[in-house]
């Protein structure tokens, strides 16, 4: 039996690709380990689905001055020791992994301990962790044709995402049930990510009053950011996290408001679900939502409206030209030839593993 390490961590979005992949990685025989960090959102994610979960210690690389930036290099230094013995442990024949700064111990050792390591890098620019990463990888898969620009040339391969199985497979009635909403009016899904943003949550329920006049709202809204003063509205109903009703959900919905995260984004082409883009600023990040969105939006798959933007009547605006053209939308996502990629990746693991 040939063993596999996935790793990746600290958003969903660096652990639901990895999901995706799992049931192939069963069906292909492989024995299925997971390092991720002490108690990020992949342990729970990953413990759920049986599969052994070895925590390490990680610490955020910052390009900007941070306190921390003293005390998280030594554990980042212990994570990589952390995960040099997991990999001395287990021999794997392969890593897999997912990005998020949890990853780059794994990576390191996994190149020091001879083992191949493959990386997946979602979003148009590679961000630090992966930067790090690329030297020591055999292979950089990536969604973006734009991508392969900025990755050397031997090791890029573009892919797609991983997008779960079980998405394409939701049942709206299953959501009728879930929701208690009415199952012939227009519904709009708000996700915000797996952390919220507290933004588009302010944004969705400022204009709330005049989006429930035609429309009802499924709002995500986050871990705590769930407000009891919108409880009980007729045609609202939020949540902080969704995940095994998430396929109903989008199943649901007939247009979806999101971030721009490239998992998030991939998965809504890949549902041809019309939707509107909000990606986060680049105040607040090194600007790849925003490089994710216009290539959305040039294609055709989405409406973006800029953080900086985001007004009332801008995401009143931004619903009613999505919804009014919805199945252009939908036409034209299903035309794409953005395709799931867990065959593609599949066969470099085998390669990778010599399978």
């Amino acid at each position: 039996m040939k063993r596999i390490i996935l790793t990746g961590g600290g958003t969903a979005g660096h652990v639901t690709p990895n999901i995706a992949l799992i049931p192939r990685l069963k069906e292909e025989g492989y024995d299925i380990h997971y390092i991720g960090s002490y108690d990020g959102i992949e342990k729970k994610l990953i413990e759920d689905m049986k599969i052994p979960y070895h925590g390490i210690s990680s610490g955020k690389l910052r390009r900007y001055f941070d306190v921390k930036n003293f005390s998280d290099p030594f554990r980042v230094v212990k994570g990589y020791g952390e995960a040099a013995r997991l990999i001395k442990s287990l021999k794997p024949d392969v890593v897999f992994s997912k990005g998020g700064f949890v990853s780059v111990p794994v990576v390191m050792a996994a190149k020091n301990h001879k083992v191949p390591a493959i990386i997946h890098e979602s979003d148009m620019t590679p961000g630090l962790a992966n930067k790090l990463c690329i030297p020591c990888a055999t292979k950089v898969c990536c969604n973006f044709p734009e991508a392969m620009e900025h990755l050397p040339k031997e090791k890029a391969v573009l892919t797609g995402t991983p997008i779960r199985q079980e998405l394409f497979k939701g049942d709206p009635l299953e959501a009728v049930k879930f929701t208690g909403l009415d199952a012939n009016k227009p519904t709009i899904l708000v996700v915000g990510g797996s952390s919220g943003s507290v933004k588009v949550n302010e944004a969705v329920r400022e204009c709330l009053d005049d989006l429930l006049k035609n429309y009802q709202v499924i709002h995500l809204c986050g871990k705590d950011k769930v407000d009891p003063a919108y409880d009980n509205r007729t045609g609202y109903v939020q949540y902080e996290y969704i995940k095994k009703e998430l396929s109903a959900l989008l199943a649901f919905a007939d247009i979806v408001i999101s971030r721009a995260g490239a998992n998030a984004i991939c998965e809504l082409q890949a549902l041809a679900k019309p939707n509107v883009l909000i990606p986060l600023g680049s105040n607040a990040s090194r600007g790849d939502q925003i490089l994710n969105a216009e290539s959305f939006e040039k294609q055709g798959f989405s409406y973006v409206v800029l953080e900086e933007n985001l007004t009332k009547e801008s995401l009143l605006e931004a619903v009613q030209q999505v919804y009014d053209k919805r199945a252009d939308y939908k036409k034209t996502m299903e035309a794409s030839q953005m395709t799931n990629s867990i065959e593609k990746i599949i066969k470099l693991i085998n390669r990778a593993a010599k399978l």
